[in-house]
């Protein structure tokens, strides 16, 4: 509370503190999304490659309509999830506020990989939930993407705040 820090120990400028955390948590929205990305997108590699492998009533699963249309589907949201992420870390990048797309793009690719993990174990089957498989890995690890640097709540908040920020009176 009173605490007295030495102006060689200063970082930033004195006062400006929360607006430098606020940036670092932007910054670190942006960073889940991409790790989010990047886990989608090892869900799908490994449901491309399991489907065209697994065999089953004398075919490749990858040949029935179902799997192909989870995997179109997960390819479709992996590449959405890519693009905001990409206007996210390009507004940081021009000097812009990065508020609303990196919650959007945090919110959006982090769902993502939740939902592409959920399929792919799907896609695997059994082998899906099997402690050495990958895929039990990627599901385990998209759900903690979703809470980290603000839950899915907190970014739809945040979202709906630059939207309305205008427009609601006190």
């Amino acid at each position: 509370m009173d605490c007295h820090v030495p102006e060689v120990n200063l970082i930033g400028t004195e006062g400006d503190g929360f607006r430098q955390f606020l940036q670092i948590l932007e910054s670190g929205r942006v960073a889940i999304a991409a790790l989010s990305v990047g886990l989608a997108q090892a869900c799908l590699d490994a449901s491309v490659a399991h489907s065209a492998a697994r065999r089953q009533f004398g075919q490749q699963i990858a040949a029935f309509q179902a799997t192909q249309f989870k995997l179109a589907d997960m390819a479709t949201q992996i590449e959405l999830s890519r693009l905001m992420t990409w206007r996210a870390a390009s507004a940081i990048d021009a000097g812009k506020d990065p508020t609303p797309y990196a919650s959007m793009a945090k919110l959006h690719a982090s769902e993502v990989a939740t939902a592409c993990a959920n399929q792919a174990v799907q896609i695997h089957g059994g082998s899906g939930f099997m402690e050495d498989s990958p895929v039990a890995r990627y599901y385990r690890d998209a759900k903690a993407n979703e809470i980290g640097e603000g839950t899915s709540e907190v970014q739809r908040i945040l979202i709906a705040r630059h939207l309305l920020a205008d427009l609601l009176v006190d």
